[in-house]
């Protein structure tokens, strides 16, 4: 079923656990992502975004996306990811999008503020919520490696402060030492940091980047606002690790049933293990 609205985000806040945003880019992935949270009985997002988009087409991935949500028996928004076009964000909530990420990232502080502020605008009119982001992480969204954080781009808690103020964004994601991929060394955040920007601003957060990201680290981080958490490289690792092991017994036969199937089953389980890192001690729902 849709999940509407802010009040799981909230929840997970004041239990120190977040809500899982993960990325879809075809069906297999929306198929495993929607299994994941069955199994689990947890709220998950489906992050049909900007970047998949490229590969699937806006209008099939939406459809592929809203109608998982529609026809599950778990609680599932669809959620646009990292889009900087005003368009293509009315477009998604026409459609029936449960909330929106608007990135004014790599824009002066005055026009990620402006872009924000009209996003959020547009987001009320359709019942949805809308995530922002201050500071920026390095690294590419779909196939990055190596990154490393870069302290001049973190978040500053003041302005952070002040862009929730100015926007009236229902959730920030933050630039705290995250990065976007898999990374040589263990990622650090800066948990102090993130500490005063909890303590700055009245909105859960989002911590992007988080494949790979050290257990302690992680929940160091639900334990200091984070109320949502996106991973997608750790899925299309695992998907493109299962493809690889399929491939020589499929390929005599030419099929691609199982191969689909065992990418598939790879972002259940994979999935299936972020969201028990995200819900310490949590029971599944009924």
């Amino acid at each position: 079923m849709p999940l509407y609205g802010t009040d799981a985000l909230k929840e997970a806040a004041a239990a120190g656990q977040a809500l899982p945003g993960f990325v879809a880019y075809n069906l297999e992935t929306v198929q495993g992502i929607r299994a994941a949270a069955e199994a689990a009985g947890r709220p998950v997002l489906i992050q049909a975004g900007s970047s998949p988009f490229k590969h699937a087409g806006r209008e099939a991935l939406m459809r592929l996306a809203l109608d998982a949500a529609a026809h599950s028996t778990a609680r599932l928004g669809v959620h646009l990811d990292h889009s900087r076009d005003l368009d293509e964000i009315t477009a998604c909530l026409e459609a029936g999008y449960t909330s929106v990420m608007v990135d004014g990232s790599d824009l002066p502080f005055a026009e990620n503020i402006a872009l924000t502020k009209e996003a959020v605008r547009r987001a009320r009119d359709h019942g949805a919520w809308v995530e922002a982001e201050l500071g920026a992480l390095p690294g590419d969204e779909d196939v990055s490696t190596d990154a490393v954080a870069r302290s001049t781009a973190m978040t500053d808690p003041r302005q952070a402060a002040e862009f929730v103020a100015a926007t009236g964004v229902d959730a920030l994601a933050v630039a705290v030492g995250n990065v976007h991929g898999f990374t040589k060394d263990p990622v650090r955040l800066d948990l102090d940091r993130l500490a005063a920007i909890h303590e700055a601003v009245p909105v859960p957060l989002v911590l992007h980047g988080a494949s790979g990201l050290p257990v302690e680290e992680l929940h160091g981080a639900l334990a200091r606002g984070v109320a949502k958490v996106n991973v997608n490289a750790e899925l299309r690792r695992a998907y493109l690790e299962a493809v690889r092991a399929a491939l020589p017994t499929a390929l005599p036969g030419a099929d691609v049933v199982s191969l689909w199937a065992a990418g598939r089953d790879a972002v259940r389980d994979a999935a299936l293990e972020v969201i028990g890192r995200l819900n310490p001690r949590a029971e599944p729902e009924d």
